[in-house]
């Protein structure tokens, strides 16, 4: 999970840095220092927050690169470059 997953997870979710480390049991510190890119969370941690994320409804989405984007869990997603029809 990268940090701007992680904030754009929360936006989708509409939960504030201390609702997602209140579902991830984690402190506001280490969801803060993650998200601005100041630190990166021991794997327990990171986990723990991608968990809450998850069990939300959202899905963390990763390609090749790295990092992809977002997707809710129940999204019939087109990945491919064209439009829908």
């Amino acid at each position: 999970m990268t940090p701007e997953q992680s904030r754009a997870a929360r936006g989708w979710l509409g939960w504030s840095q201390i609702e997602l480390a209140k579902h991830a049991n984690v402190s506001v510190g280490t969801v803060r220092n993650f998200e601005q890119g100041l630190k990166i969370p021991v794997p327990n941690n990171i986990a723990a927050m991608r968990r809450a994320i998850e069990a939300a409804g959202v899905r963390l989405v990763f390609d090749k690169d790295g990092a992809a984007g977002i997707l809710r869990r129940e999204a019939d997603a087109n990945l491919s470059d064209d439009p829908p029809p």
